[in-house]
Order: structure tokens, then C-alpha cells, then sequence
């Protein structure tokens, strides 16, 4: 165990392990607990061309660095000390505030409701932005169109200039509404709006009790709705997202950490795991680059990404894979891309934009309300004219009888009936609040009631957004995995005591690039993919000691996918010799394998044994599960790197998913027997969609309707409405789709409910009767305009 110390300072780095070339941890002191130390090291590491990839954990105190082999565990402890060097300066020039988090921030301004009405003009205001169909374009040219340069960025003159021109990179927020206009929203109702006439016209004629009387039961009825929307509105403000996002950026030839606001068209991002996308932007580079786009497109699973030009103008978003879009995330792989878009402009700016222009519905309540006054108004009118007329024939006078019948009109508005209304509608949110669900607006309760139609969200909603083993078909059985349990024909399994599940869940451990961090009471954090990270929390479920069985197996070499190698590799020693895990697409793995594990023991693998797993691959595949295949090889002594991955072992396929979340399924059922009708709205693939729809029961006892949404652009809306009445599931879907669908039910005479955590339901959420976002997992987007938040 060798010591580094932070030259002027106390501050000490241990290198824990640097027995694995290109792998090494250390332990910083100051680094437990210090969540802004956690993202300086991460960030400023990542800069330097020698490193891979960094993850700094704030629980050991530990930090593990990934690097190019040719770099030896001291450059890199020396590397360390200079970013603890500048953090330590840094935080003396603060008067010694060791916590105060050192990422760009946004000023504290900017959430007001005065400072975002001033980011919408000042977003609004800037350049209009070419909008070139850059997936389109070769990566050379988008770099020469944008005037930049892809090893030196933008110069930092150039920058500001652009940030000048086009304005900051903020989505044009919508706005919250203020006091006053929660307070006159109270009086906009036809019945409140009668009171007032006569509350003025009981004054006008001497009627002061009365218009008194009128007047105070329409300032409850007021107070009642103001208190309770308002105190609706500021919890849901509270849930508004906090984090002020940073990317890494080249300018003058370095790498510089900017707030995502001061990104501009032309800037070159450096894309790293855990990078949040701040623009929309055209990839340079891609190593093993993922994305997960859920909240923009709905896509469940992360997108590879590629930097090769595409050939169609009219390809979905989220088949553009050489584009990055802003509010996405990085889970793995390393990336260059330019900005080719920022604020408004960005195909998140262009959905708040699709929420600007999309209305909320009156309710049906407020329709109710306002025809039962419109009828009263026309009753009483004519049952005062009409006794206004026969007086003035039976000879009374004319100021006596206007005044009758003023009385008259007077006391046919049902004062009562506001404030009754407000009041059951204000129990009504009270109660909902108690079970952790906050109502935007008094009249929605009353539209939970009413709905005919929910349309759900899947991704994030109807399932887990999280990526979960389901099955395993090892040895000639099929397995199904749920929480925890392995049961094969109805048999529970111990998987550790059958060697082909065993040596199936080392493999799954040891082919990994996820880092495991050891708690007590044997719990773990993992930091990788979410599909690496489901086969470890299967390997943990099953028993594995994932930390101890790493430890036996140090890496010895990784070997990543590649674009004409559609599967991982490691190489590790094994007690005297060496051992290769191997993971990815079936049939490419299927290939590397001469032999298969039976009951414990090697067995050549016959072509009728290659069918039956073809077989079984395909009948997986058709229930929308993501599939890899195993394999694995081992050896006495050291073997020669061209025949590693010859003659391997097979050991099975791995079935994952998104599962259904629990208790949804038995939700279908009681929205059925409540006589709504259920619709899944989703941006995934048609078969998985398909396969998710089956599972629920969307359909109840009728053949399920699925209807692939790219295939929308341009139909009638007549036509939409008919296709909307008979479809059970919508896959593929893009916003504007979502805004249409909801729309076309609407035409079809049904209360629609909208259900939805993305960016993308944003449009679609604030159309429907009534829209119901997530509250702590779900978007800024989506909780703004939504009627009703889960808390």
C-alpha cells in the first residue's frame, strides 16, 4: 500500500490496488461525504486524454480510476493531487466552506415567477437557429456549417458572442400561476359570475342585506378555492427539480466545465457516464457510447450511439442515433459531439413549445355548471319578463315592477350552490393529499370520476425504470426469475447448488465493467449500465459474494462490444490458470462455443443442440425480452491471446425486461369493472409494447389493438378518431403523436385521463381532461402542467 500526499497540504492519497494494468483505486481523504469533491474528481479527471473513466464514491471514501495501460498508478495519484490541490485553494478563497457545492450554478433569481417570464424573453428574443437536418450530414461537415473546431471547441470570445446572439440554453419554462390569478380563477365560473350581477344589483336597488349576503358567500366560496389550489400549487412547485445541470466543453483547446445555459451552437461536448446531454447535438466520436432517452422519447431501453450519417430525412428520433438530445443522460461508453441546437430550439424546447400552444379542457363539471347557468340565465330572464310584462298590464308601476322583478332575478341565482360545490371539491383534495396525491385545480377531483378513457405512460409508469432479470434458460430448462426466487416447472431452485446457474451468475459477475460498492449487512450500490447492473442484482439475489468472487478473478484484460462484435470478454486468472467470461448477442457467442455444460460436466455441442437454443432464443425474443447469451472458457497456465475466445463452454440465455410494476396489473381490473377503458401510449418498439399490453390485460377478453405510431404523420383527423376508438396500445409514438391521440379521443365524446412522467407526455399531459404526472420520479415538464401530481 503506497502513500501520495497533496503537496501544501495534509490531505493524503492511498493506493488501495494497482495490481490490474489500467485499474487502479485509491482512498482520498476528504472525499467522504463530499458530494461536490465527489463530481470535481470525476469531472476534472475525465479531462485528461490518459483517463477512461472515474468513479468516486462518497460512502468509502474510495475512488477508482480507469486509464490507459502506458500510465503508470503514480501519474495518476499525481493527477489526483493536482485536482485536491485546486479544490483545497478553492475552498480557502471561500472562507474555509468545504460543503458549498463548486458546479457552475444557476443564479437563485432564476425560479421566481418574475425571473422565468424573463428567461422566456430572453430565449424567445434570441436568433433564430439554422435548422439543417444534421443527422443527415457528414460529421466533418456539421463541424465546418458551425464555423468550430473539433480539437480546439469554440474560442472563448466566439462563445460569448454566440450566447449573445441566440441567447442563453433554457427551455422557455412555462410559468406558475401567481396568487391573483389563482384568486380570480375563483370568479370565473358562469354561477359565480350570476352571483356578482346580483350581488351589484341587490346594491343598486337598495337591496344592501342582500348584496351584503351575495357578496359574502361568493368571498368563501373564493377563499375556500384559493387556499387549497395554492397550497397544491406551492407543493408541487417544491418538487421542481433543483439540480442545476454542467457539461464538460472544449474551449481554446480545453476542456471546461460550463453551466448547460452557456452551451451554444458550435460548442464541443465531452460525453463521459453520467454526463448530463445538454444540447442537441451531432456525435464526433463514439466509444461504446449509450444513452437513455426515456424522458424525451420514451424508449425504455439506453440507444447505442454511432457518428454515421443516416440516409432518410423522415427517421423517428429515436432512431437517430447519431444525434444526442438535451435532457438525456449518459449510463456508459465515452462520446464527442458539437451543439448543433440549443434552447427553443432544441427538440426539448420544441415540446414546451407543444405545451404552450396544447389547452386544458374545461372539465365536466365546469361544463355542467356553466350550461346550468347559461339555462338559468335564459329561465329566469324569461320568468322576469314575463311578470315584469303582467304587471305593467294589471297597472303597477313601472319602477315598482323593475324592481320586483329585479328581486325576482335576484333570488333565482342558488347562492348556496358555489360554496357547496367548492366545499365538497376542497374535502375531496384534502383527502387525496392524505394518500400522498396533490390536485392542481379544484375541479379535477371531480374529473377523476368522470374519466371514461386513462391513457398510460409505460415506460417509468406502467413499469419499473429499471432494467430486471425475468429469465433464464441454462442446461435444457427454462427458468423464471422474479424478486429473488428461481423456479423451474414449478419447482423453487437453490441456483448455487446446480454448477450451470452457478457458473452462469459468475460469469455475469466477472463480464462486467460495473463497480461494486460493499455496505454492511451485505447490501451493495452499483454504478453501471442498467443491464450490467440487473445481472449482478441477480448474482446477489442467488447468493453470490460478488465482492469476494471478483477478488478470486482479478482482471486481467476487457474486451468490449465493437461495431462488428456484438459481444463482451474478459480475462481473468483462475487458481493456476486463466478463465474467459464472455457476454452478448446470442448467436455471435453461440458461435465462439464447441461445448455446453450438462449437470456439471462439458458435453460437445451438437447441431441439434445449436437448434434447440436457435429455438429457444426466437421464443424468448417474441416476448419482447432483451437476450444475452454466456459462455466461458478455462484453462491451466496462460493461453495465447488468438485462441481465447475458440472452443468456449455455452452456458445459456439471460431474458430481461422492464418489469410491470406491482399492484398495476390488478389496477387494469378495477379500471375495467369501473367501466374505463385502458390505453398504452409508449415509444417503445411495437413487440415489446405488444408483449406488455398482453401481460396487462389492456384489451380485457378482445383481441388486442396495437398501432405502430410512425405510421400517423399526415392522417386525417376523422381518421385519427376512428383509429383511436379501436387501438388498445399506441407504440412508437413521438410527443405530437401523444397530443393527437389524446385529442382524437376527445373528438370521440370520452373524458380522458393522461398518465405520464417524460418530457414527451408534457403536450399530451396538459390536453387531456385531466393529466396525472409521477411527483419525485417524474419531470419538471410533466408536473407543470399536469392536474393532479403523485407526491
Amino acid at each position: 500500500m503506497r502513500l501520495y500526499w497533496v503537496r501544501g497540504s495534509t490531505t493524503m492519497i492511498t493506493a488501495i490496488h494497482t495490481a490490474v494494468k489500467g485499474r487502479a483505486r485509491y482512498k482520498v481523504t476528504g472525499l467522504h461525504g463530499s458530494g461536490p469533491l465527489k463530481r470535481l474528481l470525476e469531472v476534472r479527471l475525465v479531462a485528461h486524454a490518459e483517463i477512461q473513466e472515474v468513479s468516486a464514491s462518497t460512502l468509502t471514501g474510495n475512488i477508482l480510476v480507469r486509464y490507459r495501460p502506458d500510465l503508470s498508478p503514480t501519474a495518476v495519484a499525481s493527477l489526483l493531487a493536482d485536482v485536491m490541490t485546486d479544490y483545497e485553494d478553492t475552498v480557502q478563497r471561500r472562507n474555509g466552506a468545504p460543503n458549498e457545492d463548486l458546479r457552475p450554478q444557476r443564479p437563485a433569481a432564476d425560479t421566481p415567477a418574475g425571473s422565468r417570464r424573463a428567461v422566456r424573453r430572453a430565449v424567445t428574443h434570441g436568433k433564430e437557429q439554422d435548422r439543417a437536418q444534421w443527422h443527415l450530414m457528414e460529421a466533418e461537415a456539421v463541424v465546418a456549417t458551425l464555423e468550430t473546431s473539433q480539437t480546439m471547441g469554440l474560442s472563448s470570445t466566439a462563445a460569448q458572442d454566440r450566447l449573445r446572439r441566440y441567447g442563453p440554453n433554457l427551455s422557455p419554462e412555462s410559468v406558475p400561476r401567481s396568487s391573483l390569478s389563482i384568486v380570480l380563477e375563483q370568479f370565473t365560473s358562469l354561477p359565480v359570475a350570476l352571483l356578482g350581477v346580483a350581488a351589484g344589483i341587490a346594491l343598486l336597488t337598495g337591496g344592501i342585506a342582500d348584496a351584503i349576503v351575495i357578496a359574502g358567500v361568493v368571498a368563501m366560496n373564493a377563499a375556500i378555492g384559493y387556499v387549497t389550489e395554492s397550497q397544491s400549487e406551492q407543493t408541487i412547485h417544491a418538487l421542481k427539480s433543483l439540480v442545476h445541470p454542467s457539461a464538460l466543453t472544449l474551449r481554446d483547446g480545453q476542456a471546461h466545465l460550463a453551466r448547460a445555459e452557456e452551451m451554444v451552437p458550435g460548442d464541443i461536448l465531452l460525453l463521459r457516464p453520467g454526463s448530463y446531454v445538454a444540447a442537441d447535438a451531432r456525435l464526433l466520436e463514439s466509444q461504446r457510447l449509450s444513452v437513455d432517452e426515456s424522458a424525451l422519447t420514451g424508449e425504455s431501453l439506453p440507444v447505442t450511439k454511432n457518428t454515421t450519417a443516416l440516409t432518410e430525412a423522415d427517421v423517428p428520433l429515436a432512431d437517430r442515433h447519431n444525434m444526442v438530445y438535451a435532457g438525456t443522460l449518459v449510463p456508459g461508453g465515452q462520446g464527442l459531439a458539437v451543439v448543433v441546437a440549443t434552447g427553443q430550439h432544441t427538440e426539448m424546447g420544441q415540446i414546451q413549445a407543444l405545451v404552450d400552444v396544447a389547452a386544458s379542457p374545461d372539465t365536466p363539471m365546469q361544463q355542467q355548471l356553466n350550461q346550468m347557468g347559461r339555462q338559468l340565465v335564459l329561465l329566469s330572464g324569461a320568468v322576469c319578463g314575463l311578470v315584469f310584462g303582467v304587471g305593467l298590464l294589471q297597472g303597477y308601476g313601472l319602477f315598482q315592477m323593475l324592481k320586483t322583478a329585479i328581486a325576482l332575478a335576484v333570488a333565482a341565482v342558488p347562492e348556496g350552490l358555489p360554496t357547496v360545490a367548492t366545499t365538497v371539491l376542497a374535502l375531496g383534495i384534502r383527502t387525496m393529499r392524505q394518500h400522498h396525491v396533490l390536485i392542481r385545480r379544484l375541479a379535477a377531483v371531480e374529473t377523476l370520476g368522470s374519466m371514461q378513457i386513462i391513457c398510460l405512460d409505460k415506460t417509468g409508469t406502467l413499469t419499473l425504470n429499471q432494467m430486471t432479470v425475468v429469465s433464464l434458460s441454462v442446461g435444457g430448462r427454462h427458468i423464471t426469475v422474479h424478486d429473488g426466487a428461481f423456479v423451474a416447472a414449478g419447482e423453487d431452485l437453490v441456483p448455487l447448488a446446480h454448477a450451470e446457474i452457478a457458473r452462469l451468475l459468475h460469469v455475469c459477475v466477472l463480464c462486467s465493467e460495473t463497480e461494486i460498492v460493499e455496505h454492511q449487512h451485505d447490501a451493495y450500490s452499483l454504478r453501471g449500465s442498467p443491464t450490467e447492473n440487473a445481472l449482478l442484482q441477480m448474482a446477489i439475489a442467488a447468493g453470490v459474494n460478488v465482492v469476494q468472487l471478483r477478488a478470486d478473478h482479478p482482471l486481467l484484460q476487457m474486451q468490449h462490444r465493437a461495431e462488428h462484435r456484438n459481444f463482451m470478454s474478459t480475462l481473468h486468472t483462475h487458481q493456476t490458470g486463466q478463465l474467459v467470461a464472455v457476454k452478448g448477442s446470442p448467436n455471435e457467442v453461440l458461435d465462439l462455443c464447441s461445448w455446453h455444460l450438462q449437470q456439471g460436466h462439458a458435453e460437445p455441442l451438437t447441431e441439434a443442440d445449436r437448434l434447440a437454443i436457435a429455438i429457444e432464443n426466437d421464443r424468448l425474443a417474441s416476448e419482447a425480452l432483451r437476450l444475452l447469451g454466456a459462455a466461458y472458457r478455462e484453462w491451466e497456465g496462460a493461453a495465447e491471446e488468438a485462441s481465447r475466445l475458440a472452443g468456449l463452454t455455452w452456458l445459456g440465455l439471460i431474458g430481461m425486461a422492464y418489469p410491470v410494476r406491482p399492484g398495476v396489473q390488478e389496477h387494469m381490473g378495477d379500471f375495467h369493472r369501473a367501466g374505463i377503458a385502458t390505453v398504452m401510449i409508449t415509444g417503445d418498439q411495437s413487440a415489446t409494447a405488444y408483449a406488455i399490453g398482453k401481460t396487462l390485460r389492456l384489451s380485457r377478453e378482445e383481441h388486442l389493438e396495437i398501432l405502430d405510431s410512425t405510421h400517423l404523420t399526415g392522417v386525417a383527423p376523422e381518421v385519427m378518431t376512428a383509429l383511436a376508438s379501436r387501438v388498445h396500445v399506441f407504440a412508437r409514438v413521438s410527443p405530437a403523436h401523444k397530443l393527437q391521440i389524446v385529442q382524437a379521443l376527445q373528438r370521440a365524446g370520452k373524458v380522458v385521463a393522461m398518465t405520464g412522467d417524460g418530457i414527451n407526455d408534457g403536450p399530451a399531459l396538459k390536453a387531456a381532461d385531466i393529466g396525472i404526472a409521477m411527483g419525485n420520479t417524474g419531470t419538471d415538464v410533466a408536473r407543470e402542467v399536469a392536474d393532479v401530481v403523485e407526491a
